[in-house]
């Protein structure tokens, strides 16, 4: 898509709704310019001088929103990296600028303590955005080759949590500022996502929100979405002209999208044209297991025929009606299903599917399967409790937890 040409005028206008483009991409409840003091003084605590793609976005505005996807690999796992924050002075949350430039202050002055060497009282990577205390985002202010160079850092979090970072994890984005705002994208189109959850939608919000309440033109907001959709991965004119497997994220974006949709054939197109399905797509999780807790069983019996790899606790993965021949074709592919995986199939309405678990070669001791059918019946009804008494939400509400202790209560083997 081309980026619409917008006037000096409507610029300004937008200017006054808290909206800037810069390098082609849309700032949102975008902040004030910083002053030439400002700047001397930020200059002043780091390893090198600041660079100018930093200087030339913060001469404009000094912070803001953005709602882009940017997916990097850490620790040989595809990332998500939330970069929706642009850290501003002022802020009284995550997003303050100096309150995070006085934190990596102090962590350089205790690393350098305690390699017991001398410490310049100086950054040599300054935070400028990320969200919250989960992702950030730093320019290298030091000297030298990496100067400018952008880079990411993604907290760890407890290894109860599959599939993702369980160390923190760091990724080079681009050389330089510029071409770390180029490197952000959207996966899906904010017009026609197939995600309900797409990146670009806090943008569509504001827009509405400043033309019903703050008189915004809405032909003027329409061309601004024009401008934010130039982002978007058009991975189907790359598969039609026979350059998709080139560029590894349009690839990964079209088996996504194929997998949101359970849209199995879409699979096999892609997978006829050459496209990875063996690589991590989403965290470690690979194509097999993202579409089957997707509960995208149509677009996981493709990607099987399709020779995409079948983890071997792919079942740990289901959390719906997973079909009775899918189960059959995951066995077959080399899965190895617990007493758990049986029980978790029965409580989602796939009674038929954990019964081909239950009559494979080596199939669950009958022992261990009552137990974890009456560990998960507790785990339930606790939450059911917790539920109807307004203490918990649930994503499967009062009516889907009472609906799977019923299944476990009602199943014969």
């Amino acid at each position: 898509m081309d980026t619409p040409t917008l006037t000096a005028a409507e610029l300004a206008t937008l200017r006054d709704h808290g909206v800037v483009l810069h390098a082609d991409r849309v700032i949102f409840a975008a902040q004030p310019a910083l002053s030439e003091a400002r700047l001397a003084e930020i200059a002043a605590v780091c390893a090198g001088p600041l660079p100018a793609s930093l200087l030339a976005l913060w001469r404009l505005t000094a912070g803001g929103r953005l709602a882009y996807d940017l997916t990097l690999t850490m620790h040989g796992q595809s990332e998500a990296i939330s970069w929706c924050e642009l850290f501003f002075d002022g802020s009284s949350g995550y997003r303050d600028l100096q309150g995070w430039i006085d934190h990596e202050l102090e962590l350089a002055e205790e690393a350098a303590t305690e390699a017991g060497t001398a410490w310049s009282g100086r950054l040599d990577y300054l935070p400028i955005g990320g969200f919250e205390y989960c992702d950030r985002i730093y320019v290298v202010t030091r000297p030298g080759p990496e100067h400018g160079a952008v880079v990411a850092w993604k907290q760890g979090l407890p290894p109860a949590w599959k599939h993702r970072l369980h160390a923190p994890g760091v990724a080079r984005v681009a050389d330089d500022l510029a071409g770390a705002l180029a490197a952000l994208a959207l996966d899906d189109d904010p017009l026609a996502p197939t995600d309900p959850y797409f990146a670009g939608a806090p943008l569509l919000d504001y827009l509405d929100e400043r033309v019903d309440r703050h008189g915004l033109d809405p032909a003027l907001r329409d061309r601004v979405i024009a401008a934010f959709r130039s982002a978007v991965r058009d991975w189907r004119s790359a598969l039609a002209a026979g350059t998709l497997v080139t560029s590894p994220e349009l690839a990964r974006t079209a088996l996504l999208q194929a997998i949101t949709g359970d849209d199995g054939a879409a699979v096999t197109t892609l997978a006829a044209a050459g496209v990875d399905l063996a690589g991590p797509l989403r965290g470690s999780a690979g194509a097999v297991a993202v579409a089957v807790g997707a509960g995208a069983f149509v677009a996981a019996s493709a990607l099987v025929e399709a020779g995409a790899a079948v983890p071997r606790d792919v079942f740990d993965e289901v959390d719906g009606p997973l079909p009775a021949a899918l189960a059959t074709r995951l066995l077959a592919a080399g899965a190895e299903p617990c007493a758990d995986d049986v029980a978790t199939l029965v409580a989602c309405g796939a009674a038929d599917s954990a019964r081909v678990l239950l009559a494979r070669p080596r199939p669950v001791a009958a022992a261990d399967l009552r137990g974890a059918i009456a560990t998960l019946r507790t785990s339930l009804s606790r939450s059911l409790t917790e539920v109807q008494a307004g203490r918990l939400g649930h994503y499967l509400g009062a009516d889907g937890l009472a609906a799977r202790i019923t299944r476990l209560d009602e199943f014969v083997p």
